[in-house]
């Protein structure tokens, strides 16, 4: 199957890390059915051999075909210095770790480039759906299922009260209903993985997630990011100010994802109602 952007100036990036997702995906798929010697990390989040095998795969392919390129990956020790590079690779082998234990849908394997800076190049793989998520700046945004590709397009949701909500499956937290509050929202969609979340507003099915928390990494919003931005979207922090991928690893901040058109009627309401995060 040839890609949208495969013969662009990322073409070379996004086939590799496309077929890296893939073979990551299928990968952990077979070891789920087997033992999974879950363990947890700090923070409270689990991990288990999957993670790790996944890893160990994205990292050695990517060093293999891009050896000048730091590789920053949610399963290896890394400093957030690496992130002045030029250009640096964020993996998340498996996002939404707690789906993908408990046999759900809502996990996915994410690679993603920044360059300057910049959320470049996206990869969102979904293994058990067979659904890919991918983006490049000259490609545009698209996903793959079944042998079918086709584009992606935000929403023309215009109002907060209008939209449908997105939130994590395994995470939720109070705040969230201060969110639904305070934005009128009653329609709200749990899932996973941070990655897929920002890829069904990409999709059109949902317009808006709100993270007010700062639990969140550089290597959760990169490739989505890349992603949901060519579609048409938005993501910021709770304050509307861009995410930084060239200083700190962690997002301190909270998130904001949505359609665009929703987004600063979102982030002008809910600012107020997290100063701590300010």
């Amino acid at each position: 199957m040839k890609f949208p952007g495969e013969d662009g100036a990322f073409g070379a990036e996004l086939r590799r890390a496309i077929e890296l997702a893939r073979q990551a995906g299928t990968e952990v798929v077979r070891l789920r059915r087997g033992a999974l010697d879950v363990e947890m990390k700090s923070g409270d989040e689990p991990v288990t051999v999957a993670d790790r095998r996944a890893s160990e795969l994205i990292v050695a392919g990517l060093r293999a075909s891009f050896p000048a390129d730091p590789i920053i990956s949610e399963e290896l020790p890394a400093s957030a210095e690496t992130l002045q590079a030029p250009r640096v690779w964020l993996v998340d082998p498996i996002d939404g770790t707690k789906d993908f234990i408990r046999g759900s849908d809502g996990f996915s394997v994410m690679i993603g480039l920044v360059v300057h800076g910049v959320p470049t190049v996206g990869v969102v793989h979904q293994p058990t759906l067979d659904r890919t998520f991918f983006a490049t700046p000259d490609g545009g945004a698209h996903v793959a299922t079944a042998g079918t590709v086709a584009p992606l397009a935000v929403s023309s949701v215009a109002h907060a009260s209008d939209a449908r909500l997105v939130a994590s499956a395994s995470h939720r937290v109070p705040e969230i209903d201060r969110v639904k509050s305070e934005l009128g929202i009653d329609n709200e969609l749990n899932v996973g993985s941070v990655g897929v979340k920002l890829c069904l507003i990409a999709l059109g099915l949902r317009d808006l997630y709100v993270n007010p928390v700062a639990k969140t990494k550089a290597w959760d919003s990169c490739a989505p990011e890349a992603i949901l931005t060519r579609a048409g979207g938005r993501l910021t922090d709770l304050f509307g100010a861009p995410l930084d991928y060239r200083g700190e690893l962690a997002h301190r901040r909270g998130l904001v994802a949505s359609n665009g058109q929703v987004h600063d009627e979102v982030v002008a309401k809910l600012a107020p109602l997290f100063p701590q995060l300010a």
